[in-house]
C-alpha cells in the first residue's frame, strides 16, 4: 500500500487553497440553519471535487513529463477513490430531490479543464486571473449549502455566492502582493508602496463600499461590511509594510487568518 498512500498524490499541496472551499460551504451551512443528510451528502461530494484536483493534475504531470511514471498508479487509485465517493454523493443529493443543485457544478468542468490544460504547458504557477475563476467556482457551494439546508431554492444564495467570490478574489490579489513585496529592497518611498499595492487596495475598497451601501440601503444585513473592513485594514497595513524578506508560509498563515475572522464574521451578522 505504500505505493498508493503518497501525501503528495492524495492531498493539495496549495495548502491556501482549502479556505476557498471551506469559507463558503461554512457560510451556506450556517444560513441554511438545519444541517440535513443532503448537507452531509454536499459536503463529502464538494470536497471530493475538490481533492479530485490533486490526483488529476499528478496524471497531466506525469504524461507531460514532468513527473515520473512511477506515480501513476497511485494517482489512478485516488482519482478512483474520490470519483466514487462523489458519485455517491451526488446519487444521495438525486434521490433527496436536490438534482438542481448538479448544475452548480458545471462551471467546474471547463475551468478545471483549463486549468489542466496550463499544467501540461508548464505555465500554471502565477496565473491570478484563472485562480480567481476557480474561487468563483468553488464558491458556488454557498448557495447549494444554503438551498439544501433550507429544502428549497432561494434567489438569496447567490448573495452569499456573491460575497464569496468577492472576498476570495480580494484574497488572491493581496497574496499576489505580499508575494511580489518578498524581493522589495527596504525603505522604499510611499508613493512607490502604493503604487504596488494599488490593484489589491482597489478590490478590498469595492468590496467595502458595495456592502456598506447595500446595508445602509437594507437590501443586505446592515453589518455585514465588518468582514470586509478586516480585510480592508489588512490591506492598508499591507501595503504600508512590505513583506521584504517574508517566507511564503508566514504570508500564508497571516491570510488564513484573515480569511477565518472573515467567515467568523459574516455567518455572525449575515442576519435577516
Amino acid at each position: 500500500m505504500k505505493e498508493y498512500l503518497k501525501k503528495q498524490i492524495a492531498l493539495p499541496q496549495d495548502h491556501g487553497s482549502w479556505v476557498f472551499i471551506f469559507s463558503p460551504l461554512l457560510i451556506g451551512i450556517f444560513a441554511g440553519k438545519h444541517f440535513t443528510y443532503a448537507t452531509f451528502n454536499l459536503i463529502i461530494a464538494a470536497m471530493s471535487a475538490f481533492m479530485i484536483r490533486q490526483p488529476m493534475t499528478v496524471i497531466v504531470k506525469t504524461i507531460s513529463g514532468r513527473r515520473p511514471k512511477t506515480d501513476l498508479p497511485a494517482a489512478r487509485f485516488w482519482l478512483l477513490i474520490y470519483g466514487s465517493i462523489a458519485a455517491l454523493a451526488l446519487l444521495g443529493l438525486i434521490l433527496e430531490g436536490f438534482t438542481y443543485i448538479l448544475y452548480l457544478a458545471i462551471p467546474g468542468v471547463p475551468v478545471f479543464a483549463w486549468h489542466l490544460w496550463l499544467v501540461s504547458k508548464r505555465s500554471e504557477r502565477r496565473q491570478s486571473g484563472v485562480e480567481i475563476i476557480a474561487t468563483g467556482v468553488l464558491a458556488l457551494v454557498a448557495p447549494a449549502a444554503l438551498w439544501v439546508g433550507l429544502g428549497h431554492y432561494d434567489p438569496a444564495g447567490w448573495w452569499l455566492w456573491v460575497w464569496a467570490w468577492l472576498q476570495s478574489a480580494a484574497s488572491i490579489v493581496y497574496a499576489y502582493l505580499r508575494l511580489e513585496q518578498r524581493d522589495q529592497a527596504e525603505g522604499q518611498e510611499r508613493s512607490a508602496l502604493w503604487k504596488m499595492g494599488r490593484r489589491a487596495f482597489l478590490y478590498t475598497s469595492f468590496n467595502l463600499l458595495v456592502s456598506l451601501l447595500l446595508g445602509w440601503a437594507g437590501i443586505i444585513p446592515q453589518l455585514i461590511f465588518t468582514a470586509f473592513l478586516v480585510q480592508w485594514l489588512e490591506t492598508l497595513w499591507g501595503i504600508t509594510h512590505p513583506a521584504t524578506g517574508w517566507k511564503p508560509v508566514r504570508i500564508g498563515m497571516r491570510q488564513l487568518i484573515v480569511s477565518i475572522l472573515w467567515t467568523v464574521l459574516f455567518i455572525a451578522f449575515n442576519k435577516p
